[in-house]
């Protein structure tokens, strides 16, 4: 732990400013990332002027946001954002909402004009009262600084809860706004300087510390005893941790139970501990008889459902019963079965299981026989395959280093990450934005988990990394190696396989608009490099070996609608398989 910070009395902004940056960081703030403003002067000082707190400058509030959203996903803690007053914080709102759906910490904090300078014309101002609504965990709006010791302990003990309310119930955001006075600069003024001599600062932290939260464990006497189970593992970025994937294997070897393990789950990457690991179950359910055969009679959701559509369908019409496994407290049972949602982590189920009941060892067998089979069709059917977009998938999990942070951006990335990522040992760490499920703040989420990481990849097509590109603005203070794997197919390939793509015009202008821009000389404005693959065992070579420091963008140039039929008759073909292997 870096030495404490001396406070700052030449005014009582800076003061105050002094005792934010050093209760936050007793608490457990490590990084800051500050966007340009007058109004936060005083925060941004105290913390920069922070020898604990790295702090990053962002210019663009929305992309500020996502690259916070980013390292707080990578460091598993809550990072401060910085704005000034004034639309300045509103650029935030996507990425708040992003952490308050996928449960990332964020201590979100907005400067301020003082009271008697709001609702009178006052220059940047606006009402910043409550102004992400209900998608933080907590609000607080603090007091005009004054130089008083109760209010400093005031100050004290409220940034404390808030920096807790990142973490509990839930992990989200929590919104600080905070007014200002003039002098915003650290102007000496005597106002704080009596402070000096009785505040005591050692004596005034003491008590500062990171905030533990403990579990009891979970009692499951009535856990069903059932023949016919599976235990379903759905997006989750700790799932790739040694301690979380042996314990989920170990559930799996007790109740003698196939994993279904979405290609976000990270589980994938570590498939050596599982005796039935099944990651082709999207096309499985495609068959109707496999659907009937393989109907269980309870399943172990842990964290969240998988990403497949066909998976969730089928899980409907099953209607088993559902024992959901989350510390969340929202409800997360999409899909409204007869579900006993337990709010706790999966050690402390397994830990609480007392009956595991009785296994089948062929329904298992017929979970393993199905997945061999639509693997072989999968197999088959790709050796045609071209310059099929699932093939970058493939190619990422067979040649990525282990170890390889991979960021998979929204729309069809993720959908072929389910489809195509297959099982290894290479223990890939899955990142990714499933919270809203939208676009934004891809590229800037993705440097967010990059900075001071291992070498790290992101998967992204042309639109999401469009609407982002002002992440690129990072690259002078981008701390790391970023490989941006792009899939360009000229627009929104997740609509060429929805109904409305039969309805043309308005599709092709109005849904999977595509964008004229090109990408080398996009690149090369920011002073990254770009590179075209050519083919598959070019796209290889670059991925078996990372470059240590920078950003560099690999343009796949792919045929949205060519692609989007190949998949259909991929499942098609898949399907037939199985269906055809159960006879």
């Amino acid at each position: 732990m870096s030495p404490p910070a001396s406070l700052d009395y030449r005014n009582t902004n800076s003061l105050w400013g002094s005792v934010w940056a050093e209760t936050l960081y007793r608490v457990g703030l490590r990084q800051a990332v500050i966007s340009p403003g007058s109004r936060s002067t005083a925060l941004t000082l105290a913390f920069v002027r922070h020898p604990g707190i790295e702090c990053i400058p962002v210019l663009d509030e929305r992309s500020a946001a996502f690259f916070a959203l980013g390292l707080a996903k990578q460091g598993a803690r809550a990072v401060a954002l910085v704005c000034t007053s004034g639309t300045a914080g509103a650029n935030y709102f996507p990425a708040i909402i992003e952490a308050q759906e996928s449960g990332v910490p964020l201590l979100v904090i907005t400067a301020d004009r003082p009271p008697e300078m709001r609702e009178c014309r006052s220059g940047q101002t606006i009402d910043q009262q409550k102004l992400y609504g209900s998608h933080v965990n907590f609000y607080h709006e603090f007091a005009v600084p004054v130089p008083d010791l109760a209010m400093l302990r005031y100050l004290r003990q409220t940034l404390v809860y808030a920096w807790e309310r990142t973490r509990w119930p839930d992990a989200g955001p929590v919104h600080l706004n905070v007014p200002f006075r003039d002098p915003l600069a650290p102007l000496a003024d005597g106002t704080a300087k009596r402070l000096q001599k009785t505040l005591k600062e050692e004596a005034f932290f003491s008590t500062v510390r990171p905030p533990i939260r403990t579990m009891a464990q979970v009692e499951l006497a009535g856990f069903p005893t059932a023949r016919r189970g599976i235990i379903m593992v759905g997006p989750s970025e700790e799932g790739a941790s040694a301690g979380v994937a042996g314990i989920i294997a170990g559930l799996a070897k007790d109740l003698g139970w196939p994993v279904l393990a979405d290609g976000l789950s990270g589980l994938r990457g570590v498939a050596g501990q599982f005796p039935s690991l099944i990651t082709r179950y999207d096309a499985i359910v495609r068959s109707v008889k496999a659907a009937r055969r393989l109907k269980p009679e309870v399943v172990i959701c842990v964290g969240s459902w998988p990403t497949s559509k066909p998976l969730r369908s089928w899980l409907e019409k099953c209607d088993p019963a559902v024992w959901l496994i989350s510390e969340r407290v929202q409800n997360q049972d999409a899909l409204h079965l007869a579900t006993r949602h337990l709010r706790c982590g999966v050690g402390a189920f397994a830990s609480g299981l007392v009956s595991a009941g009785r296994l089948s060892v062929a329904y298992a067998a017929a979970w393993r026989q199905a997945e061999s089979e639509a693997a072989k069709s999968l197999a088959k059917g790709l050796v045609k395959a071209g310059a099929f977009e699932g093939l970058a998938v493939m190619t990422l999990a067979q040649q990525l280093p282990s170890f390889t942070p991979v960021f998979v951006a929204n729309s069809m990335p993720v959908r072929d990450v389910e489809y195509f990522w297959p099982a290894t040992n290479r223990a890939h760490r899955i990142y990714f934005n499933r919270g809203a499920n939208g676009i934004d703040g891809t590229l800037s989420t993705a440097l967010g988990v990059s900075h001071g990481n291992r070498p790290s990849v992101l998967l992204t097509g042309d639109l999401a990394l469009l609407h982002d590109s002002n992440g690129f603005l990072l690259r002078p203070k981008f701390k790391g190696s970023l490989t941006v794997v792009l899939i360009n197919n000229n627009g929104g390939g997740i609509f060429e396989h929805l109904p409305v793509a039969q309805f043309d015009p308005p599709f092709e202008e109005f849904f999977a608009t595509p964008q004229a821009v090109g990408f080398a000389k996009l690149a090369g404005a920011h002073g990254i490099p770009h590179v075209l693959v050519r083919d598959w065992r070019h796209f290889a070579g670059l991925m078996a070996k990372l470059p240590k420091n920078g950003i560099r963008v690999l343009e796949i140039c792919t045929d949205r609608k060519t692609d989007a039929a190949f998949r259909k008759k991929l499942f098609h073909d898949a399907a037939v398989a199985v269906e055809q292997s159960l006879r």
